[in-house]
Formats: C-alpha cells, sequence, structure tokens
C-alpha cells in the first residue's frame, strides 16, 4: 500500500514551522524565510530543546536499529555534549530564565527531563516503524487540484500496534501543561496525517492516532501524553489552510502580531524599528 516516496525537499516546498510561523506572525516569517536576516539571539529553549531531541532520538534508535535500549548516563552524556557544542557555536547571545539562568542550570534541568523520560516512557505493545521520518507530499487545493508545492516534515517516532494501527508521536519539551483543545487543534499534527495518508500509510478516509509526549519543566520534571487524532476533513482542513498561506505569502502581506511568541522573538528589534 505504500507508496515509494518523493525526494525529500526535491521541488518548492513549504512546512508546518512555516505555516506556524507565518499564522503566529506575518512579519517574522518575512524576516526568518523571505529576508532569511540573521537572528539577533536566541532563546536558551531551542538549543535545550534539540539536544534533548538528539538524546530521545538515539534511544529509539538504538530500539529500532539495535533492539537494545541504552543508558541514561549515555543519553545525559549525548545531550551535554550538544548542548553545550550548540551554546559554544552560537553566533548570537542566548537568552537563559529564571528556570535555568546559566549553562549548569540548563545542564542540570536538561539532565532532569531525560530521566523523567527514561524512568516513564513505555512502548509495551507498540512496535517502532521508523525514527526522524522524512515525508513529502504534493500540496493539493480544497478541490483536488494538485499544486506545484510540497508539503514536507519530519516526523520524530512512528509507532505501530498489534492491529496495524499508526500513531504518530511528537516529543516536545514545554514548562506548561498543554489543554486538549490546543492538542485537538495543533496543525501539526494535521500536517503529518496529510504526509502519512498522501505516502499511502494509511487509506485517505482513514483517522490517524497521533500523541504529544511532553516532558515538562517542572521543579520534578514529569513525562506527559496528549492524545488526538485527525480525519481526512481535519486534512482537508488543513491543505485549505496551507494553501491560503501560500497565497498570503505570494501578494507578500506580512502582518506583525503581537503575542506571547513576542518575548523570545529572534527578531525583536527588526519588528520594533519596522
Amino acid at each position: 500500500m505504500k507508496q515509494a516516496l518523493q525526494p525529500f525537499q526535491e521541488n518548492l516546498h513549504i512546512s508546518h514551522s512555516q505555516i506556524f510561523c507565518y499564522l503566529a506572525c506575518g512579519l517574522k516569517y518575512k524576516l526568518q524565510y523571505v529576508e532569511q536576516r540573521p537572528k539577533e539571539r536566541i532563546s536558551l529553549a531551542l538549543p535545550l530543546g534539540s539536544a534533548i531531541h538528539k538524546a530521545i532520538e538515539r534511544y529509539y534508535r538504538s530500539m529500532l536499529d539495535d533492539k537494545a535500549i541504552v543508558s541514561l548516563i549515555l543519553l545525559e552524556t549525548l545531550f551535554e555534549e550538544n548542548l553545550l557544542l550548540a551554546l559554544d557555536n552560537s553566533e548570537v547571545p542566548v537568552i537563559f530564565k529564571n528556570e535555568a539562568p546559566d549553562t549548569d542550570a540548563a545542564i542540570n534541568m536538561g539532565k532532569g527531563l531525560l530521566k523523567a523520560f527514561y524512568e516513564n516512557i513505555d512502548l509495551a505493545g507498540m512496535e517502532i516503524v521508523d525514527v526522524e521520518l522524512p515525508l513529502s507530499a504534493p500540496l493539493y487545493t480544497e478541490h483536488g487540484e494538485k499544486t506545484d508545492i510540497n508539503l514536507i516534515g519530519v516526523i520524530d517516532l512512528l509507532l505501530k500496534d498489534a492491529d496495524d494501527n499508526y500513531l504518530v508521536v511528537d516529543n516536545k519539551t514545554s514548562k506548561q501543561k498543554k489543554s486538549q483543545d490546543a492538542v485537538d487543534d495543533d496543525l501539526q499534527m494535521t500536517a503529518y496525517s496529510y504526509l502519512l495518508a498522501t505516502n499511502g500509510y494509511v487509506f485517505p478516509r482513514a483517522e490517524v492516532n497521533c500523541r504529544f509526549d511532553v516532558l515538562r519543566k517542572l521543579k520534578t520534571p514529569t513525562l506527559e501524553h496528549y492524545y488526538t487524532s485527525r480525519t481526512a476533513e481535519n486534512r482537508r482542513r488543513f491543505a485549505k489552510i496551507a494553501n491560503a498561506v501560500l497565497a498570503g505569502i505570494e501578494q507578500r502581506i506580512f502582518i506583525p502580531v503581537k503575542g506571547w511568541l513576542c518575548a523570545d522573538c529572534p527578531y525583536a528589534d527588526a519588528c520594533s524599528k519596522w
């Protein structure tokens, strides 16, 4: 049933990250993706989240390729190496916050998050299909017309149960708890559902099960699972949104939006001068 994948990023493409950026703040999209301006600063959350992500990827990759569970010490070491490398190589200031005011605190936080992951992750009854799965698919209009733009994305983890039902898993770190409404409305999982359906992993009208695995940055870190699903109707609406975003970009409509993302915006100075 599964179709051969198109070469990743071969054609004109857009990703969920770009769509999210445009919807959250059109001006940020312009500065980042159109003008490709260098960032003025970055939040610690970016290198920390990336380093955590690489450690978790190693955990799942070892299970998939070697049928072995790596040690927590290895994951902590991998995390620390990647975080320090990112901080040392950053060409712009990294903004630390109260939850992790310096590098040592950031390392301790990351290790605490990984410990919570390691001690609480449970894949009982599930088979790992793939890790960091890159997918690309043509973007269609709501009327079924193929555009010249591809949607691209990389799925953190794809699982399958004993009945061959897929489960899409995305790993995140966050201080705040997610609401079920936010989980159900999140376009990232809809984008992944679209990619799986278009590439033949599931039937066109099938529902896709999804789960966010969120490591909470609390005094005692926790791992929380948030379940949701996406239908063919969700995918149709996503395609409509994606095409509307593309139309806005083509018309060069880039409107600044004030919101909670402003606190960590890497283009705050450019925005204030706009």
